[in-house]
């Protein structure tokens, strides 16, 4: 802060304006840099961080025009010390309006003569406070009456310390209005030293700063609600994860089916997760051995994102296992299933495949929901099985679904997979990369080995959604 200058202080001459020019120009080249910057920045985006980083572009901005505003008074109409001090000193040059729309609403100056105890105000501060112009200005006694009641003891302060100390004044009060307003003003100011060093008036520069408090409240409270936001996401998060870690089958690694009798299925499977902070989804795989020998496969994804999704997920899965184990044949279950997410009171779509794997006779007989077929690998070759009728769960009341069979070999590897197993890729694009691992998958031991191949190929960065794989190689 500048310390008290006399009149013939060195610091009271105006600067050049060819350097003032100069500033001008700088500071309106950074205006449009930033202007740039901000208008690339998405301001609704998904990611609650580009908003964030637009409310301080935007900021950034204000303070700028604010300064463009602030050097063109500079160089259209310096404020100039008296040369000698007086008894009843001239008022200064107030400084011009800023422009519509800056964060610098409004800037008056202000000097309070000591020895006649008369003040001098300009008409802008006039209009800051919203007194009449023509009234008389306010001594520095009657000035506090002006001010709210909490702030009055910092303004007494500041010009205390001014008037007996010598300190220069910068702080900020809030003032009410006659007509009810409250304004947030900026006070910067010093004392004007006499011939006999003692002071012989102050003056001051009062700035309306209102609407910067108002712009950086909005970008704090806009802060702490995205930090807020921020916490509820990560325990929702947190909790989708261990809704879905409690509800999908326990075993890792390879799963030898059935447990009882000659092991005919090697099992693997992986969750694939996002590589972005999208919540997580309602992707599933599973695998049940059925009370008569059989062996239930199921894969699905229930539409968005989030903990009511992860809830629905875990109730699907519930419902699958539970009419599968009541005997429910794959297109049965399917039909049974859209008449649940039908009477839900959350709509909801999902899609899904169902298969029924009879050890006995390698027989699969499976159906699907609006969901991506199963792919067979055989002797180092792989196709996509012929899908029967079958639309979203959900989408529609009374939805019929078809079935079909497949008669499997020793040595057959079938593949499950939800969407979005392949980023960035349509499914038929997906399915003929998927496809395209044939050999690798042959030349495999195990369902576990195919599984690392695919998420070795599939499960790096990239990633914008969940996404399950399932692999059931036949061993018998």
């Amino acid at each position: 802060m500048p310390s008290p200058v006399s009149a013939d202080h060195p610091a009271a001459q105006p600067p050049g304006r060819g350097s003032v020019e100069a500033l001008i120009t700088q500071t309106r080249r950074l205006k449009g840099d930033v202007d740039a910057v901000r208008r690339d920045t998405r301001s609704e985006g998904a990611d609650p961080e580009e908003r964030w980083q637009r409310a301080l572009y935007d900021l950034a901005l204000h303070q700028l025009e604010d300064l463009d505003a602030h050097l063109a008074q500079l160089r259209d109409g310096p404020v100039a010390e008296p040369a000698e001090p007086v008894e009843a000193p001239a008022p200064r040059p107030a400084p011009a309006a800023a422009p519509s729309g800056s964060l610098l609403s409004r800037v008056g100056s202000a000097e309070w003569n000591l020895l006649t105890d008369e003040a001098t105000w300009s008409g802008e501060l006039y209009q800051i406070l919203g007194l009449d112009p023509d009234a008389p200005a306010l001594t520095l006694d009657e000035l506090p009456s002006l001010v709210v009641e909490e702030d009055r003891p910092k303004l007494t302060a500041m010009v205390t310390d001014c008037l007996v100390d010598g300190k220069p004044i910068d702080g900020e009060f809030r003032v009410l209005r006659p007509d009810g307003s409250v304004r947030a003003v900026h006070m910067m100011g010093e004392p004007v030293l006499g011939a006999d060093g003692g002071t012989a008036s102050m003056w001051a520069v009062l700035r309306d700063v209102s609407a910067l408090r108002r712009c950086r409240r909005t970008v704090h409270e806009t802060r702490d609600s995205m930090q807020r936001q921020r916490r509820q996401e990560q325990t929702e998060h947190r909790i989708a994860a261990e809704l879905q870690e409690a509800v999908l089958p326990p075993w890792r690694g390879s799963l030898r089916l059935p447990h009882q009798g000659p092991r005919s299925l090697d099992l693997a499977a992986r969750r694939l997760t996002a590589a972005t902070a999208t919540p997580l989804g309602g992707d599933w795989y599973d695998a049940l051995e059925l009370s008569d020998g059989d062996t239930l496969l199921s894969v699905g994804d229930l539409t968005g994102h989030g903990v009511a999704v992860a809830s629905g997920m875990a109730m699907l899965l519930g419902a699958i296992r539970g009419m599968a184990l009541a005997g429910s044949r794959p297109g049965e279950l399917l039909g049974m299933l859209n008449q649940l997410l039908d009477a839900t009171v959350q709509p909801a779509l999902g899609s899904a495949v169902c298969c029924r794997y009879r050890p006995g006779t390698r027989t699969l007989v499976w159906a699907q929901a609006g969901h991506p077929a199963p792919l067979l690998y055989r002797n180092g070759t792989g196709r996509r099985l012929n899908a029967p009728d079958g639309v979203l769960l959900g989408a529609t009341t009374g939805a019929a679904y078809g079935q079909a069979e497949e008669t499997l070999r020793p040595g057959d590897l079938l593949l499950l997979h939800t969407d979005g197993l392949v980023p960035g890729h349509s499914p038929g694009a997906a399915v003929d990369r998927l496809l395209d691992l044939a050999p690798r998958f042959g030349a495999a031991r195990t369902a576990q080995d195919c599984v690392r191949t695919v998420v070795e190929e599939f499960g790096g960065a990239g990633r914008e959604d969940d996404a399950c794989v399932l692999v059931a190689r036949v061993t018998a």
